[in-house]
């Protein structure tokens, strides 16, 4: 894992000047490659790397180019089947310079040309040059787990691992992107291809850029998760044929995961993913060195410490446990949200911070995570709510606003994802400033485009949530800004068996009722688990860890919240009305008072965490011409 950064010009070549623009990018990306920088200038192109040394640690720097230097990449991840394909484009004749796994993509390229894509098993994110073509092909995996942004201003294409590099680009401008805040406050988090940078993109998961030597840019969707049309049939084969076929495919997507040239760990929760990949690791290499890494919270409500110790013990892994105060969310809460470059709906991502500090402080660079398994077989509340609805078979003969909504988002009016929208809007407008309600319908987040409609059409309901979640919740929100951005910020790489490519294609085969099974959660992932995950952990009960939030914080009467909630700051900056956050704040406050979670919203930790990132990103300007540009 690394960084990566970078812009292409085209009215000029590159200059001095451009190499010290380009260095200054690179410095933002240090905490993604601790281990060795550079940057490479020529043409009219500048290129920044910054390395995390894990696969050909003597000659793995970057960039990496072809035999004739004709293509050169600056790439950001893993390529897992590395080994396969480097054999199979020897055997076709091409040559290679290094040990690195990111190598075979320049040959693949020169074979494949872009096709090529779909061929990676990893985590990547890269930028690739063709000095013939004079074009600058720019990818991200299929998951999405590695992040890209880019921006095009004054005749130059800038890109980065990160927004905070892009933002050192003297052409860039800091704006708010009001639509994206709104996607936080109504969405599981922020999602693709927004960012809080008012025209800075993400680049969607599954897609590449081609920037043309003419400026024109491209971008084109190589890889989606597509299920199945029509509802369930799951006669046509045994029970046990998936439970053998989705073993075997777990086995090989953690197998190509351990492929590393330094030490891996493994977080372990104690719940079932976690508790899974622990034991198949220990089965497929009993003898190696197994460091797992754990939070245990000093509320014992909270604490999953017996299971973390059982599969500890059992899986043969040395349990490195952290015990997290709820102090640490107000120490690390700042720096959570530098990492994460958007507010946050939660307080967790400051545990999971801690945790990859407890990893590195153990000087392991690599590290293996269960995130992905409740997305893809079914693993949320809201996969039985919807069999329940259906066993109900009422049908609503009224055609209400809400339905409207409903259907214009989701192209089903029957279906519910998360919340009423209506009533939502009308609390989110009671919160958002009169000046920002003049534009509501302008930036309004369920006004412009949320999912392909086409990729849930006739497919069902289990099918429908498991796209919705892995679009909405997973991408962007799970596996970027709680996962990649909380890792990498103590330079520790995750790699996530469950997102395996092979895996989740098979997982859109494996029909409805093996996933959910009765009201079973996961009911496939628990049969397999049951041959080799000690019973006290597969048997249990889904556990949410609901991390404490904003009432938390204001009962604490923390200074710098204060400061960022306080009626003149919250008037000055101009998003949200301050008499409905003092109304909030005292409602926070009460004794006893707590936020029904995941149903009901923590609203001030979003203004909370969005005050923190204008005084973190935003502090150089004014509060009047955040305003004017954000509405421009």
């Amino acid at each position: 894992m690394c960084g990566i950064c970078g812009f292409i010009r085209f009215d000029r070549r590159a200059s001095e000047d451009d190499k010290r623009i380009v260095k200054n990018m690179n410095e933002k990306l240090l905490h993604r490659g601790p281990d060795a920088q550079d940057v490479a200038v020529f043409e009219n192109i500048a290129l920044g790397f910054t390395r995390l040394s894990i696969i050909g640690l003597e000659n793995g720097m970057q960039p990496i180019y072809n035999e004739d230097e004709s293509v050169l990449i600056i790439c950001n991840g893993e390529i897992f089947n590395y080994i396969e394909l480097r054999e199979e484009l020897k055997n076709n004749g091409h040559t290679f310079r290094t040990a690195s796994d990111v190598e075979v993509i320049v040959h693949l390229y020169e074979q494949y040309g872009m096709e090529f894509l779909n061929m990676l098993n990893g985590q990547f994110a890269f930028a690739l040059y063709d000095k013939r073509k004079r074009k600058l092909f720019c990818a991200r995996d299929q998951m999405g787990i590695i992040p890209f942004h880019y921006t095009f201003v004054d005749n130059t294409f800038i890109f980065g691992s990160e927004v905070k590099a892009i933002l050192e680009h003297p052409a860039v401008k800091r704006d708010v992107d009001l639509t994206a805040l709104d996607q936080i406050f109504t969405f599981p988090g922020l999602y693709s291809p927004r960012t809080m940078f008012k025209g800075i993109n993400s680049l969607e998961n599954g897609h590449y850029l081609t920037i043309d030597d003419d400026g024109k840019i491209t971008n084109t969707e190589y890889w989606d998760l597509i299920y199945p049309e029509g509802e369930d049939d799951e006669d046509i084969i045994s029970e046990e044929h998936y439970i053998d076929e989705l073993e075997r495919l777990f086995e090989r997507a953690i197998n190509l995961r351990l492929r590393a040239d330094v030490p891996s760990g493994l977080y372990l929760s104690g719940g079932l993913d976690s508790s899974m990949i622990t034991m198949k690791v220990n089965q497929l290499a009993p003898d190696a060195r197994k460091e797992s890494f754990s939070i245990d919270f000093i509320d014992s409500q909270y604490s999953e410490s017996i299971y973390q110790k059982i599969i500890a013990k059992e899986g043969n892994a040395k349990l490195n446990q952290r015990t997290f105060f709820y102090d640490d969310i107000v120490q690390r809460l700042q720096h959570s949200v530098y990492h994460s470059e958007c507010p946050i709906k939660e307080t967790y991502n400051t545990a999971s911070l801690s945790l990859s500090e407890s990893v590195r402080n153990k000087n392991i660079k690599v590290i293996l995570s269960g995130e992905g398994a409740d997305e893809f077989f079914a693993g949320y509340v809201g996969y039985r709510f919807d069999k329940m609805k259906a066993m109900n078979n009422h049908k609503n003969e009224s055609y209400s606003a809400e339905d409207e909504l409903k259907q214009k988002l989701w192209g089903d009016r029957s279906f519910f994802y998360e919340k009423d929208y209506t009533q939502f809007n009308t609390l989110k407008r009671s919160l958002y400033s009169s000046e920002i309600n003049a534009s509501f319908e302008e930036f309004n987040c369920l006004n412009h485009p949320v999912i392909n409609k086409e990729r849930i059409e006739n497919r069902d309901v289990l099918r429908k949530r498991a796209y919705i979640d892995y679009k909405l919740r997973l991408v962007d929100h799970l596996v970027s800004d709680h996962g990649d951005r909380m890792a990498m910020a103590n330079s520790v790489e995750v790699r996530y068996p469950f997102l395996d490519k092979d895996l989740i294609e098979f997982s859109t085969r494996v029909p409805s009722g093996l996933k959910l099974k009765d009201f079973t959660e996961k009911y496939i992932l628990k049969k397999m688990a049951a041959r080799f995950v000690p019973k006290e952990v597969f048997n249990r009960e889904k556990f949410h860890f609901i991390a404490p939030g904003s009432p938390y914080l204001l009962q604490k009467n923390i200074e710098y919240i204060n400061d960022i909630l306080s009626y003149d700051q919250i008037k000055k900056q101009g998003y949200f009305n301050p008499d409905e956050v003092e109304r909030l704040k005292k409602l926070y406050k009460q004794d006893g008072f707590t936020i029904n979670a995941p149903f009901e919203s923590d609203l001030l930790i979003i203004v909370i965490t969005f005050g923190i990132l204008l005084d973190t990103f935003f502090s150089n300007k004014t509060s009047e011409s955040h305003m004017i540009k954000a509405f421009g």
